[in-house]
């Protein structure tokens, strides 16, 4: 069996103008990145409003384990088949994060045969889009920092800044820290730290903004933190909202890239499940369903995270509806929620292997109650659910 890193550079991809042509995008609507990804000019929004809207799917998943329920190559794998028996489909999804690609997890372009290519490309630089919100989101963090050592005429509390620095790697040491040191002319010391960029409110809201108006409306609106007499303090106060807007420009156009069938995906965005809202752009996701006639999306964690805040959140602000959700679960993953093992995050699947892949039908039936669970989020919704078993190998 290939690895998933073989069949990516094994596949043969399409120019992006092709994959673009298949969908009715115009070459005069896409800004090229290479031979083989590019990204959609938001004009294109409103010489397709008058079509119809395609049907929205969303896969979400179980509760997640260690071992992977694979929504991701679900997703994939069901825009692939419905292309396959001649649907007129687009996958929308996430752009990954270096933290997690350098990590214990991995890379987030799918895997086996239904992956995003090019697939190098899109789990490290990309289009700069993560570049992009590190900047705008880190100008803004020092600017609070150089307002208050430069007078704070706005009287900000130092100990209540609540805009915090950010990179997109693994930096446990960089979580909290106290800047400022060396004397007056490093600045003012307080006690701060970074997140991972994809955990930040600048990623959250380029996922849902909805033009390059609505993008420096909320940059305004945000709250970084508040003055000594409690009051809050924005960005629009410091007066970075629009240098954080011009520095976004690019970055709100979503990109068009295609899987190892030559099939079209949009990735856009990332923002993480358990502190964002866990899903890929709103424009990605508007002009996929102007484009075709079934989108299918992905939604970040599992049914109770992800799934949840694409409807509270996503939905809600956006007017999306969807029409349809999968929910995704391996019996495996089910038996480690039916207390059949215990497998933590970075231990080898070795240790747990027998386990795992061992006939356990009590335990199966002991973690199907998460699925039900799962089930019944999106029944809530009054959404038709169906469920998608990731089968393997090792199952009996």
């Amino acid at each position: 069996m290939l690895s998933d890193l073989e069949i990516a550079q094994q596949a043969t991809m399409k120019p992006i103008t092709e994959i673009a042509k298949s969908i009715g995008i115009l070459e005069d609507e896409l800004d090229f990145y290479g031979k083989y990804m590019a990204k959609i000019d938001l004009n294109i929004l409103e010489r397709l409003k008058d079509r119809p809207i395609g049907k929205f799917i969303s896969v979400t998943a179980i509760t997640p384990t260690p071992l992977g329920e694979g929504k991701t190559v679900t997703a994939l794998g069901l825009g692939q088949g419905l292309a396959k028996i001649g649907k007129k489909v687009i996958n929308t999804n996430r752009q990954p994060s270096k933290g997690p690609t350098f990590g214990i997890k991995g890379g987030a372009a799918g895997g086996g045969y239904s992956q995003v290519l090019p697939m190098e490309n899109i789990n490290l630089h990309f289009t700069g889009d993560v570049h992009a919100v590190e900047t705008a989101h880190n100008l803004c963090a020092a600017a609070i920092d150089n307002h208050i050592s430069h007078g704070n005429t706005l009287g900000i509390d130092p100990v209540n800044v609540t805009w915090r620095y950010c990179q997109d790697l693994n930096s446990r040491a960089l979580r909290d820290i106290v800047i400022g040191l060396g004397g007056a002319v490093n600045g003012y010391p307080r006690q701060t730290g970074f997140d991972i960029t994809v955990a930040t409110e600048t990623m959250a809201i380029l996922g849902l903004a909805t033009d390059i108006k609505d993008l420096r409306k909320r940059f305004g609106r945000t709250v970084v933190g508040f003055t000594y007499d409690g009051k809050p303090v924005t960005a629009e106060d410091l007066k970075v909202a629009g240098a954080m807007t011009v520095l976004m420009k690019e970055a709100l156009k979503p990109n068009l890239v295609q899987t190892t069938e030559n099939t079209p995906v949009i990735t856009h965005a990332g923002p993480f499940a358990n502190v964002a809202f866990g899903n890929n752009s709103v424009v990605a996701d508007r002009i996929a369903l102007r484009l075709a006639d079934y989108v299918v999306t992905e939604s970040g964690f599992g049914a109770d995270i992800g799934f949840e805040k694409l409807i509270d959140v996503k939905c809600r602000q956006s007017g999306l509806k969807v029409d349809c959700a999968v929910v995704v679960a391996s019996v495996r993953a089910l038996k480690m929620h039916g207390g059949g093992f215990l497998l933590k995050p970075g231990q080898k699947y070795a240790n747990v292997k027998e386990k795992a892949e061992t006939e356990n039908l009590p335990a199966l039936e002991k973690g199907c109650e998460n699925l039900a669970k799962c089930i019944s989020i999106a029944k809530t919704f009054n959404i038709p659910v169906v469920v998608s078993i990731n089968r393997f190998t090792s199952d009996t």
